[in-house]
């Protein structure tokens, strides 16, 4: 994995630099003219003669100055009418900011990065290296989020998703309605979209989907219908079960929805920002918008608890070069694409995250 080294501020380019300038926002969620808007790479900022990095780190956010002097990364709505406000637009330092490009140019030595790589149906796909982050960050009690379409659930890699939730591989799983409708549908009747198993059309199976939501909005919501025996398995039961926290967030045309659905977009973009900030990696599965979302909201970096960096590993897996390539145009630099469809992607991550278990003398669930 990728570290990345923080700058030498005594050399001598630094050596002139001045303080980052601040001024008051006018309202709130108003900020003053000219401000600071921030990358996901690493960012430091001069306050007081001392460069200092930011917390909360993404990109298309503020930097303020709270009144207790800690420096935060903000979404504009958020600031308070009066908090100081980083104001400037160099990023090299010479208006007291500091975005860290350098390593964005390094070389590739051959191995698996998720900077370099490019975005192809016919690049080989490093599953081995794949399970070994994944064992690591489960080993080194990371927060692994990872984000999901539908495809998932219809394309039979359900139960594969929920031998992650189940063995420890999930922080936390960031979805759509539609996800654990057709999740939840697959527990009680058998079928998603009305298909059964064999990926065939069910008679009535059109409305199946309506009355599995039904049943949740009556036991009052995914946990209680757990608790019921409604849920009996599949990827909601097992992080009701495994205590893993999710969200689900609304769309337009979303059925029901279940009652934990967040339907107000600003309420559940901050659902899902309160995991993004404690990312250690991400895992983006056969979700377009979902994935360009969560990217918009991941720091291209982890901060270790030594206060070294290193990438956040980001893994973008749909059946189109499309979505992968515009979420890495999006900013999200890290992404590392995989094309295939989800089915394929989730059984063998499995095997190989299972062979990586064996290999080191781990059991499948942590204890």
């Amino acid at each position: 994995m990728t570290t990345i080294a923080h700058p030498d501020f005594t050399a001598a380019r630094f050596g002139d630099f001045p303080d980052a300038r601040f001024e008051p926002a006018p309202a709130d969620g108003v900020l003053p003219e000219g401000f600071f808007t921030t990358t996901n790479l690493p960012t430091y900022v001069r306050v007081d003669g001392r460069w200092r990095m930011p917390r909360e780190p993404r990109m298309d956010g503020a930097l303020v100055l709270d009144a207790q002097g800690e420096l935060w990364i903000r979404e504009g709505r958020r600031v308070k009418a009066g908090e100081r406000v980083v104001v400037g637009l160099a990023e090299d330092g010479r208006e007291g900011v500091y975005v860290n490009l350098e390593y964005l140019a390094e070389g590739s030595d051959g191995e698996f990065k998720f900077m370099t790589s490019q975005v192809s149906r016919e690049k080989p796909i490093d599953y081995g290296h794949m399970a070994r982050l994944l064992v690591e960050e489960r080993e080194r009690g990371g927060y692994p989020i990872w984000v999901t379409g539908p495809a998932l659930v219809h394309s039979r890699a359900r139960a594969d998703m929920t031998w992650f939730v189940t063995n420890g591989f999930v922080g936390a799983l960031l979805a759509g309605n539609a996800v654990a409708v057709h999740d939840i549908e697959a527990s009680i009747f058998g079928t998603t979209l009305g298909m059964s198993g064999a990926g065939e059309a069910t008679s009535g199976g059109h409305g199946l989907h309506m009355r599995a939501i039904n049943r949740v909005r009556q036991a009052g919501s995914i946990a209680k219908a757990v608790e019921a025996g409604i849920i009996t398995n599949g990827i909601m039961h097992a992080c009701v079960v495994n205590k893993v926290p999710f969200v689900l967030t609304g769309s337009i045309r979303d059925d029901g929805p279940l009652p934990d659905v967040v339907t107000d977009n600003l309420a559940a973009q901050d659902a899902m920002r309160r995991h993004a900030v404690k990312a250690t990696m991400a895992v983006l599965v056969a979700t377009a918008l979902h994935a360009i979302a969560t990217g918009n909201m991941l720091p291209a970096f982890v901060v270790e608890q030594d206060g070294s960096l290193r990438e956040l590993p980001t893994i973008c897996v749909d059946s189109s070069e499309f979505v992968v390539s515009k979420l890495k145009d999006r900013g999200t630099h890290q992404a590392f694409g995989v094309v295939t469809n989800a089915q394929d992607f989730m059984h063998i991550l499995r095997l190989y995250v299972e062979r990586e278990l064996a290999a080191r003398a781990l059991p499948p669930k942590p204890a």
